[in-house]
């Protein structure tokens, strides 16, 4: 892998690896853009094939982020960590009081937090060795685990959906199938469950199945069958780069919405897939900010009122990316770029000129503002 060469290809400002041959600790921080403020992202723990997938994993993640808080009004930039190990059999206090101190020593120009395979216990131990980190317990001064508020945003981002397909707010009656109900999507199961919703789920872990079926009444469908249940909705709450080739054709639903990051392969060309099937698709930076929403009110001491109505905000948010949408004729995903990218340019330090979109993707100028 050209490491520069991928840093170049979105403008990527640094990377940082970590090594403890004791601890077994492997860990990469990716910067992003820290233009309108400090990289602000989670802390991923996986059971990455190789090197290489956890630093492309990084990288496309770290970029997120960024679009994500542009997007979301927050004065951050973007930034992702990820650490390689099983979250399941790797994890201890030593670990990650070591990543820790690797995050102090970047001097606050990336603050962490949790992300799948990580929690709020984690982060403790990670505050033991660094003010820069988010998504503590409320016992010490924290928002706790984000992820009600994450599943909050992107049910309120499933309305502003349904209000552009179905020409209502309401989702009563509407079949949505989740795949992945665990922090994010068993929460947001619940929201839908509420309102009236049919829901069919796919986990790998049996017990999200079993409490979703037994709470909530859910079908349960096996491994990759979620992905030809005729739905309305149809929810990516598990890792990302699931919509590809082979899975886009068997859809059979209206919208797709979810809260996984990263959920096209190919941005731009399975973007315009889903476009050209007639498949509305939330951009999954836009719909699940609900989560970054609630830990950077940490920043500014935790107000979980404020946090909650911001979430709901995501609605008002996608709704906007819709309109300029339809307005200029482009797909989801770069009309949300287009946000974003318009954001960073009027509040930043940095003049950033469009050149036009290819792929999905604005190529611009930098030009130091005068």
């Amino acid at each position: 892998m050209e490491i520069f060469r991928s840093l170049s290809e979105h403008d990527h400002e640094e990377v940082f690896f970590m090594n403890d041959n004791r601890l077994g600790l492997k860990a990469i921080v990716a910067i992003h853009n820290t233009i309108l403020g400090p990289a602000l992202g989670g802390c991923r723990m996986w059971t990455f094939a190789s090197e290489e997938e956890a630093l492309r994993d990084a990288l496309r993640l770290s970029r997120g982020m960024t679009y994500k808080a542009a997007v979301a009004g927050l004065n951050l930039g973007g930034g992702k960590a990820v650490i390689i190990g099983d979250p399941k059999k790797d994890k201890s206090e030593a670990l990650f009081r070591a990543y820790g101190r690797f995050v102090q020593g970047l001097g606050g120009r990336y603050i962490t937090a949790e992300d799948m395979g990580t929690s709020v216990r984690d982060m403790e131990w990670v505050r033991m060795e660094t003010q820069y980190v988010t998504g503590i317990s409320r016992a010490l001064g924290g928002s706790g685990d984000p992820s009600p508020v994450t599943a909050l945003g992107v049910y309120h981002g499933m309305k502003a959906c349904a209000r552009e397909v179905f020409g209502r707010d309401s989702l009563s009656g509407l079949t949505v199938a989740i795949q992945g109900v665990g922090h994010v999507g068993y929460p947001l199961a619940q929201h839908l469950h509420a309102e009236g919703c049919r829901l069919v789920v796919a986990d790998i872990d049996r017990e999200n199945l079993d409490r979703a079926a037994r709470d909530l009444g859910a079908e349960v469908v096996e491994g990759e069958a979620v992905f030809d249940v005729a739905c309305d909705l149809f929810a990516p709450c598990a890792r990302g780069g699931l919509l590809n080739d082979k899975t886009i054709p068997r859809l059979r639903c209206k919208i797709v919405a979810g809260a996984a990051n990263n959920q096209l392969e190919d941005e731009a060309r399975h973007g315009a897939e889903l476009l050209k099937r007639g498949i509305l698709y939330a951009p999954d930076y836009v719909i699940n900010s609900g989560g970054l929403i609630n830990v950077a009110n940490e920043l500014e001491g935790y107000n979980q009122e404020r946090a909650l109505k911001q979430a709901t905000g995501i609605y008002d948010i996608l709704a906007r990316v819709l309109a300029i949408s339809k307005e200029e004729r482009i797909p989801t995903h770069v009309a949300s770029d287009k946000l974003a990218v318009k954001r960073i340019q009027e509040l930043g330090r940095v003049k950033q000129t469009y050149t036009g979109w290819s792929e999905g993707t604005f190529h611009r100028r930098r030009q130091l503002d005068s």
